[in-house]
């Protein structure tokens, strides 16, 4: 059996590195490809693991990029979707720019390159996997709703897309990560300030809600569970649809409750 090819956006990043090298380190041949040119150079020299600069939200980046991979691999046996982006702020304010960058990136960003790469995975009947998040199947929260808007549109487009690749014999999975000890949620300090700094309306309850969301970080966990989730669900003889990776538990019982009760206790908690 020939060596096992995966290519990975996203690969500079917290979660993507990560699962890049932890691929590689189960025998994977790794395609890293990100717009981080620094990020990349950190993975220069590893035998196994290429990396490639490739901008999700340009298709002729794509396409260069395909004919690259297509010139040294007979296939791909995974195609794993980690590029993303946040932007904190209301969605009543939040300038057009930043909304359509994060849904650009996140929701469009993984169209384009499964579309472009697909010719690949089908030569290796190989597996599609989505990183959605925990924020793709809860109901939207305040002030993270572009993120939030992003992931349930992964959600819908990899439903949809698993039963129209079922019939070609390829298997699209989600994966749906809580916080994670990334640069993402590392930053969400100076995120909130970008926010609080543009907003008209909000600026106390973002301000009291910064001192909440600062702590992120401190209770998210290693990078390392999504990377070997990705793995299982790359391998596995029967892989789950989704994988729910982490979500923290307040949160989890707070979609359990009716939605006028949560909007209650959560209009109690940000107004102070």
């Amino acid at each position: 059996m020939s060596q096992l090819t995966a290519l990975l956006t996203g690969a500079a990043g917290g979660l993507g590195s990560c699962t890049a090298r932890h691929l590689h380190g189960k025998g994977w041949r790794v395609f890293a490809t990100d717009v981080d040119d620094r990020g990349l150079a950190r993975l220069e020299g590893i035998d196994g693991i290429t990396p490639l600069r490739m901008d999700v939200t340009d298709q002729a980046s794509i396409t260069a990029a395909f004919c690259q991979v297509e010139g040294m691999t007979e296939g791909l046996d995974g195609l794993v979707n980690l590029a993303g982006i946040i932007a904190m702020g209301s969605v009543i304010e939040m300038d057009e720019a930043t909304l359509v960058r994060v849904l650009n990136v996140n929701a469009l960003g993984c169209y384009r390159v499964n579309r472009t790469f697909l010719p690949l995975v089908l030569r290796r009947k190989g597996r599609i996997v989505n990183i959605s998040s925990e924020v793709g199947w809860q109901r939207g929260a305040p002030f993270n709703g572009a993120y939030g808007m992003s992931k349930h549109l992964i959600e819908a487009y990899s439903d949809s897309l698993r039963r129209e690749l079922m019939l070609l014999g390829v298997r699209v999975i989600k994966v749906q990560p809580g916080p994670m000890k990334t640069e993402m949620t590392r930053d969400l300090a100076a995120t909130m300030d970008q926010a609080i700094e543009g907003s008209t309306y909000f600026k106390d309850v973002l301000t009291r809600m910064k001192r909440l969301v600062v702590r992120e970080y401190d209770t998210a966990h290693d990078p390392m569970v999504v990377a070997r989730v990705v793995t299982k669900a790359l391998t596995g003889a029967r892989p789950r649809i989704s994988y729910s990776v982490r979500p923290p538990v307040q949160r989890v019982l707070l979609e359990r409750l009716p939605v006028r009760l949560a909007d209650a206790l959560m209009k109690r908690l940000l107004a102070g």
